[in-house]
């Protein structure tokens, strides 16, 4: 068996494939952390965003969404000048905004079980045998996305949060050949 053809040959890769990607996560600072970075991520390919993580996570506080939501233009100005991070002023600026739409979230119903209540609380299992059965977005993808954009969040189309339920583990789309398929399975 080997691992999902996406990976290649990088280690940093590798280690995210085989220890978090599809892992299921249910603590709401960091499906919000991972639902910016997938924002962060849109035109560029995954592992620019993995070998910045730490960056962002330094110049972004943690990923405190509390800290996040009250920033303004000195922030958003301090950001754009870090050569760390993608520096982006409108991903920047849809950071604050969905920090501040997280919040409500949160207070409401919490935002790990409004994401999880998606998919009944329990990850869906797929059963792909190769990458190009395994869709880009989905009719939950697309439901999803709406609704979070209603509710004040940007950057989260469906193919930004289909590529979100993949990491976080909403979906479990390790490929039937990976070892890790089995393994992810037995958490949900």
């Amino acid at each position: 068996m080997e691992r999902c053809g996406w990976v290649g040959a990088d280690a940093l890769y590798e280690a995210y494939h085989d220890h978090e990607w599809g892992v299921p996560e249910y603590d709401s600072r960091a499906l919000w952390e991972k639902l910016i970075l997938d924002g962060f991520q849109a035109g560029l390919s995954w592992i620019t965003i993995l070998r910045k993580r730490e960056n962002f996570r330094e110049a972004f506080q943690g990923f405190d969404p509390h800290v996040i939501a009250g920033w303004g233009e000195a922030e958003i100005t301090r950001l754009l000048a870090n050569p760390g991070i993608i520096r982006h002023r409108g991903k920047i600026e849809a950071t604050i905004g969905n920090a501040r739409a997280w919040q409500a979230i949160e207070a409401e119903q919490g935002f790990d079980r409004y994401l999880w209540d998606h998919v009944g609380g329990r990850p869906l299992q797929t059963r792909w045998q190769t990458l190009a059965e395994v869709p880009a977005q989905t009719d939950l993808s697309i439901k999803i996305s709406k609704d979070l954009k209603r509710r004040g969040f940007k950057f989260c189309g469906p193919t930004i949060v289909y590529a979100f339920m993949q990491a976080v583990g909403m979906v479990n789309d390790h490929l039937v050949t990976c070892p890790c398929h089995e393994r992810v399975a037995r958490l949900g």
